[in-house]
């Protein structure tokens, strides 16, 4: 079945309130043309959107529903998740603020998944205050990869930077023992399906860094990059995946390299993240790649220390919200191209 490519629903789930997540959500929609693209419905209350649009002196329009076959196109619409009062203290961690990004969260999952919602955008969270006996996740990923088909992969988004990675949310400690043969080649087949799917890249290239210092020096300080990574990169291209590598990460971005491929693929979180965020000047985006829906969030946390003073840049928000819209275009497009490519003619 073809999706719609016009009118776009865009599920927001509200994140942490006493965060900055509500304040990048309304800054994002003040521009009245971000409602000609999409038709957001935030997954909270409106009564306390309201208390926050005020204390951010906003004149935003809020639509308050409470079905979302109420929703209305041109509105923000506010789906009331929940009808009693929070109590919020703005830039603190809150266990029960907690509470409330997660009914938010897993509301906005469920209409994903049921398809009353086109597409999710998740506020950030905080990953101490949620956890609970119904929620027992690290994150966003974790849970989205168990409600939805698909392996999830964070890919880094900003414009043609692409970075994903083999292990995410690992300790340092740990990434070595967590690398094996079969989850380099899942990781990367993730990255490249991404690519000509989400991304409309055909024949994708696709850069590996290596683990070690210097790729291992010839295994003078580490084995892992000879003997495992080189030897899955070199079976996978001979196959007829344009992967290359593994590329020593020291000097890689800074001096360019990273502009001649269409992704990269780090093989663990800061390796990938610190450049990243550093050449994306806050627009960039966290899109979980290799799921069955498309799900976008900033690529910034809570920010405590600015929530309430109406200072947040909403650039990675918004940006969020395109590359949202973009890929489930860019799907659209894929399925038209790949459903029924040759038609048999009745006689």
């Amino acid at each position: 079945m073809i999706k719609k490519a016009e009118n776009i629903i865009v599920g927001i789930s509200i994140g942490d309130l006493n965060g900055i997540g509500s304040e990048v959500i309304i800054k994002t929609f003040e521009d009245v043309r971000m409602l000609e693209l999409c038709t957001p419905v935030i997954f909270a209350n409106v009564k306390i959107l309201s208390f926050i649009k005020r204390n951010l002196e906003s004149t935003v329009g809020l639509h308050g529903i409470d079905r979302l076959d109420q929703l209305v196109p041109g509105k923000i619409n506010v789906l009331n998740v929940w009808k009693e009062g929070v109590d919020l203290n703005l830039g603190t961690n809150d266990d029960k603020v907690g509470e409330y990004a997660i009914k938010s969260f897993v509301a906005a999952t469920k209409a994903l998944k049921e398809g009353l919602v086109d597409v999710l955008v998740t506020a950030p969270i905080n990953k101490y205050n949620i956890q609970s006996e119904e929620f027992k996740f690290p994150g966003h990923t974790d849970y989205l990869d168990q409600e939805l088909e698909g392996d999830a992969l964070m890919f880094m988004v900003q414009d043609n930077l692409r970075v994903g990675l083999l292990t995410d949310h690992v300790p340092i400690n740990q990434v070595a023992s967590k690398l094996t043969e079969d989850l380099i080649v899942k990781k990367i087949n993730t990255v490249k399906q991404s690519l000509i799917r989400d991304f409309s890249i055909n024949n994708p290239k696709i850069a590996v860094l290596g683990l070690n210092p210097h790729c291992g020096d010839g295994g003078v300080i580490g084995k892992e990059d000879e003997e495992l990574i080189r030897p899955v990169l070199k079976k996978m291209f001979d196959e007829g995946t344009m992967v290359f590598g593994p590329f020593p990460a020291d000097g890689f971005f800074g001096s360019g390299h990273y502009e001649k491929f269409d992704a990269v693929i780090a093989t663990y979180h800061d390796q990938g993240l610190v450049p990243f965020k550093t050449l994306s000047f806050g627009k960039g985006v966290n899109f979980t790649a290799g799921l069955s829906k498309v799900r976008t969030s900033p690529d910034h946390g809570t920010a405590y220390d600015i929530a309430g003073k109406g200072i947040a840049d909403f650039n990675s928000f918004k940006e969020a919200v395109y590359l949202a819209i973009d890929v489930y275009r860019s799907r659209i497009q894929y399925e038209e191209m790949t459903e029924n490519p040759l038609k048999v003619k009745e006689k």
